[in-house]
């Protein structure tokens, strides 16, 4: 939560490739533990010395978090998960929620600029992608440059089946009208993959809707504005507007079909990876709130002794740390689901994203009520936490329609792998 007090050594640029760019998939299961633990113990280093620090005047200013940019590409951390023949280091899941969740611990905004990059854009265009699209645009991921996603619209935010971007025919390709709202990053990125209805698409269904990839430098491509946030400030919700841009063939990431909603079906699907990396980045904001308040009951004298020896304040911190490790224990089950280069599984992606966004933001509450009134204060870090943490409870899916599709699923017969289910019988 703060760079006070010992922590492992700093990250250097070209560490992480270094020590972690051989494959996982060669070591025995001591190994990989011992190189996660490594990986966890070197970002920690690097966020605590060279993100945190500068956190607050993010917040503060709503200023993009330019200085955790650039130490992150220093670090050479925005290649994690892309392949080696693109210049990355092939890892997965849980090696990218291992570094969101301790990027998180100490700036929510910092951490999102790696979640663009690991479970956005570019890793939907390594795994749908055609080759041309991989060879122009994952490079870049490598090097650092960020990436967004248009999907919500003014009219069109949980009920993606309602967006109006479309694309028009023109010769071998076509033409993008499109306006995307809460686009983050988008002011910042080099590429959009832009949700949007294909030709012959009927309106309000899923059937047509795919996605293209967009240069965000293209002729008729416009930053409409930004938005101001309770949250997350330091990394912008952009407005892009998409005025008549050309859309080459090549630039297809998945095809609207409008005979069906296979598209939107596939692209549904991809997003478990990033509400996979949403519920990583609110378990570490709520481990750094936690730490946070232990570190302050064992501080705080009140009368003879401290915090920590009111039996009341000990139930909260179980309590808080009971919720908190059944959520990560969740979210480790959907990330060991998704295998060797694969999606999480969508029903375990959904209640991990769920536990984890309710825990974070109790624990954050709770951290806050220890604290009383300094937990309110602006001069104390668990308030922005807490302000962050909202507004994962929004983004990749709100806590509404994570319930929705886990109570539709489990009525339907579906249920989590490896689960004692027995659905169907009195």
């Amino acid at each position: 939560m703060d760079d006070s007090g010992a922590s492992p050594p700093g990250l250097k640029a070209g560490a992480l490739r270094r020590d972690f760019g051989s494959s996982l998939l060669t070591m025995t299961s001591a190994q990989v533990i011992a190189d996660r633990d490594s990986l966890r113990g070197l970002v920690r280093g690097l966020a605590e010395r060279e993100i945190a620090p500068e956190a607050v005047r993010n917040d503060e200013g709503e200023l993009f978090a330019e200085s955790s940019l650039q130490a992150l590409r220093r670090a050479e951390l925005f290649g994690l998960t892309t392949g080696q023949s693109y210049g990355g280091m092939g890892m997965g899941d849980v090696e990218a929620a291992i570094v969101l969740e301790e990027l998180a611990r100490v700036d929510v905004s910092s951490a999102i600029l790696c979640q663009l990059v690991y479970n956005g854009p570019p890793r939907a265009i390594e795994h749908l992608g055609n080759d041309s699209l991989r060879d122009r645009w994952l490079p870049q991921a490598v090097g650092g440059e960020l990436f967004c996603i248009g999907i919500t619209e003014p009219d069109a935010g949980s009920a993606a089946t309602s967006m109006r971007a479309h694309l028009v025919p023109e010769g071998s390709g076509w033409r993008l009208e499109a306006y995307k709202n809460y686009v983050t990053g988008g002011h910042r990125a080099v590429a959009c993959l832009v949700w949007c209805r294909f030709p012959g698409s009927e309106p309000g269904t899923g059937k047509g809707i795919g996605a293209v990839v967009v240069d965000l430098s293209s002729p008729g491509v416009s930053i409409a504005g930004t938005h101001r946030k309770m949250g997350l400030r330091g990394c912008t919700e952009a407005e892009l507007a998409f005025d008549g841009v050309r859309v080459e063939p090549e630039d297809v990431l998945v095809t609207g079909d409008p005979g069906d909603n296979s598209g939107l079906k596939t692209l549904l699907a991809h997003i478990n990876h990033e509400r996979c990396g949403n519920a990583a980045m609110c378990l570490g904001a709520a481990q750094g709130a936690i730490e946070y308040a232990v570190g302050y009951m064992g501080e705080r004298r009140v009368g003879t002794g401290h915090l920590a020896d009111l039996q009341g304040l000990q139930w909260k911190i179980a309590d808080m740390a009971i919720e908190l490790e059944g959520a990560r224990l969740l979210l480790t089950r959907a990330l060991e689901g998704a295998g060797a280069g694969g999606t999480p599984p969508a029903l375990e992606s959904a209640m991990a994203k769920l536990a984890c966004n309710l825990a974070a933001k109790h624990v954050c509450d709770e951290a806050i009520q220890i604290l009383g009134g300094y937990g309110y204060s602006r001069e104390y870090p668990l308030e922005r936490v807490y302000r962050d943490v909202r507004g994962l409870c929004i983004g990749a899916g709100t806590v509404e329609i994570q319930r929705n599709f886990i109570g539709t699923s489990i009525l339907a017969g579906r249920i989590p792998r490896e689960w004692p289910w027995n659905l169907g019988r009195p």
